[in-house]
């Protein structure tokens, strides 16, 4: 008897997420469904809590997969930290930093928004002006916008929050496992990302970590935490020693992100940065070389999430559909502001390696030839192999 299910195609995904994983991971996940309070179940529970806070490079107990996409644990972080009438300055420099916006007001906090450009961090600068202006509980913003691919420079914003003695809600959706991170330095009370990017797993669970500085402020709330399914106080207590029902976990899904957290400790996360910076500079030094451009400077160029320029008269969609079509590749388009004037090139997990920057470049060479734009694919191919040679 055959399967009327539709075909799932097998793509070489190169998108914003998400991205191929490694065979090992889909091995997990052909493991057995258990029971959500199995013994042997939460001993995977604990496992994955003691390689998050490896990953995220922070000592907060409170550090696990919660339920959902990152947009869960976006919405697990606003709902806990922030309650109506709380100030909080918002930065915004693309559609994510817009989402947390949209997050905040719907929480009734009372919201002051640096809306920035897209392509450019927030300057600190601002920040500075807005906290001298008045006390602000949270500052909120994206530490590695997949929007843009813009890197946020957070030393001097982390600073800036201890002298006003501001909480950070930080975004890492596209910085965690692929780029070093430092919540417990710079002062982080709660910070999120998601499986499906440079943890390598597949999407389904949002990694979140809070300080105890967090808990105890969603611990004495004046308002009950709006979001039951993602209230922080509760879900400790499941993930935690109490071990109290509160959900249906995903054995099957947790089972695939553990084995993606012992890839990484077998790499090393060192190493794992290091290959992340090597393939991105590769495929950059070939994007340029091939005489396209990329949209942000240097300086903050995010290595996991690459934006590359449409070249004017190019059609966005026409070049996409024939790499999905030719190459079976999947990258993506701009979203809000960038619609049709980039796209996004994710070399993130098992995605990020040397094979395909190089397969990147050569089918990219080849959609822009077919519509009529030349590029210099022999040059592309030398300047990254020059950098993936070393």
């Amino acid at each position: 008897m055959t399967s009327n299910r539709p075909e799932a195609p097998l793509r070489k995904l190169m998108g914003p997420g998400p991205l191929d994983i490694h065979p090992r991971v889909y091995q997990a996940l052909t493991s057995p469904v258990i029971g959500h309070l199995d013994p042997a179940y939460l001993k995977t529970l604990d496992r994955i809590s003691e390689s998050l806070r490896t990953v995220f490079n922070t000592q907060n107990r409170i550090t696990h997969a919660a339920p959902g996409t990152g947009t869960s644990g976006m919405e697990a972080c606003v709902a806990n930290l922030i309650e109506p009438g709380d100030p909080v300055l918002v930065c915004v420099h693309g559609y994510f930093g817009d989402r947390i916006r949209q997050m905040t007001e719907r929480q009734e906090a009372d919201v002051t928004v640096l809306e920035g450009e897209w392509g450019e961090p927030t300057d600190p600068q601002r920040i500075e002006s807005a906290l001298k202006e008045r006390p602000y509980k949270v500052i909120a913003l994206v530490h590695a916008e997949t929007s843009t691919g813009v890197l946020q420079p957070m030393d001097r914003i982390a600073d800036l929050a201890k002298a006003h003695n501001a909480m950070i809600l930080l975004d890492a959706v596209t910085s965690l496992g692929g780029i070093a991170l430092k919540p417990d330095e710079w002062g982080v009370d709660a910070a999120y990302s998601c499986s499906q990017k440079c943890i390598g797993a597949p999407p389904g669970l949002a990694p979140v970590t809070f300080s105890e500085r967090a808990l105890e402020a969603a611990s004495h709330r004046k308002h009950p935490i709006r979001s039951w399914y993602l209230d922080i106080t509760l879900l400790d207590k499941y993930w935690g020693s109490q071990r109290v029902y509160h959900h249906t976990s995903s054995s099957t899904l947790n089972y695939g992100l553990l084995e993606a957290l012992l890839l990484i400790e077998e790499e090393g996360l060192q190493n794992r940065h290091a290959r992340h910076l090597r393939n991105h500079e590769a495929l950059v030094a070939g994007i340029e070389a091939m005489g396209l451009q990329m949209l942000v400077k240097p300086e903050y160029r995010l290595p996991t999430l690459n934006t590359v320029r449409i070249p004017e008269g190019i059609d966005d969609l026409k070049i996409r559909g024939y790499l999905l079509k030719s190459f079976n590749l999947e990258i993506g388009g701009g979203l809000g502001a960038l619609a049709g004037k980039v796209w996004r090139v994710g070399l993130m997990g098992y995605s990020s390696s040397a094979e395909n920057v190089l397969f990147f470049l050569s089918a990219l060479s080849r959609a822009l030839t077919v519509q009529g734009y030349k590029t210099d694919l022999a040059a592309g191919l030398d300047a990254a192999m020059s950098l993936l040679d070393d």
